[in-house]
């Protein structure tokens, strides 16, 4: 069995961070394994509070991994401050995994800020060339490159300005624009475009980490970068369309609908 690690903030309200990569990296048949970085008191309508875990026990979280089960991919999410990036950084130069999917979480559905403001250029400086895949919203690519994204040129530009920071590949997500949802991934060759009509719903808690824990998921199978994003919109696609409504604000994605409807082999096959 393939096996993905998730490095992240933990949502108590079970939609998004470690506990929404759990339930991405079992609906697609991979062992997952996590690394809290953050416990994230919050639900469908707001973040509470936060309380970073110390830079040591992450670094030893990871230790406790990758010395027993190496991981196929990995997965990081929400990094609050530097010492806890630093602290990530650290472990990913040491172990030199493969198939690294970066997700730049910087603020919730709620628009609570997730991500520290002083720590925007160390992310940049330090976790971006760690990365085989950034996987940026529009905002987080906005903040990271400093332009304003309206169109899917705009995407494209600012996909080559990321890339040239260091990371392997860029995916930029569109889902901030209007029209069908687009995302442009940028190899450092060539453009794919992956574009599915909208789904009408608020329920969209933990796309984010869900899109990106698929991504992951599909590497350590050993889907090439296109197609394993390819495959990862069919699925936070089919999880958007198929939300929960539970709670008062935005729901949850609905992970595992695809295995509670044709089992995980007839998923995978898609």
């Amino acid at each position: 069995m393939k096996k993905v690690l998730t490095v992240a903030g933990s949502d108590c309200s079970g939609g998004a961070g470690v506990q929404a990569d759990l339930k991405t990296f079992a609906a697609h048949g991979v062992y997952g394994m996590s690394v809290i970085v953050s416990v994230v008191a919050e639900n469908t309508c707001r973040v509470i509070d936060i309380q970073d875990i110390t830079p040591d026990m992450i670094k030893k979280q990871m230790d406790a991994v990758f010395e027993d089960i190496t991981p196929d991919a990995v997965k990081v999410g929400m990094l609050s401050g530097r010492e806890c990036m630093e602290a990530v950084a650290e472990k990913l130069d040491n172990y030199k995994p493969e198939n690294v999917v970066i997700d730049p979480v910087m603020i919730a559905k709620g628009g609570h800020a997730l991500m520290k403001e002083d720590a925007l250029e160390f992310f940049i400086k330090r976790l971006i060339p760690l990365a085989g895949m950034l996987t940026p919203n529009i905002p987080e690519a906005e903040a990271i490159t400093g332009m304003e994204i309206t169109t899917s040129e705009d995407m494209k530009k600012a996909a080559v300005s990321i890339y040239r920071m260091g990371a392997g590949s860029v995916l930029i997500k569109g889902g901030h624009l209007k029209g069908d949802a687009e995302d442009i991934l940028y190899d450092g060759k060539e453009f794919y475009i992956y574009s599915t009509k909208r789904i009408q719903t608020k329920n969209t808690h933990g796309t984010g980490c869900t899109f990106s824990s698929a991504i992951a998921s599909n590497l350590a199978l050993g889907l090439p970068f296109p197609t394993a994003v390819e495959k990862a919109k069919e699925y936070v696609t089919m999880a958007i369309e198929h939300s929960l409504e539970i709670g008062k604000g935005h729901g949850p994605t609905h992970h595992l609908y695809g295995v509670y409807k044709n089992g995980l082999n007839n998923w995978r096959s898609l």
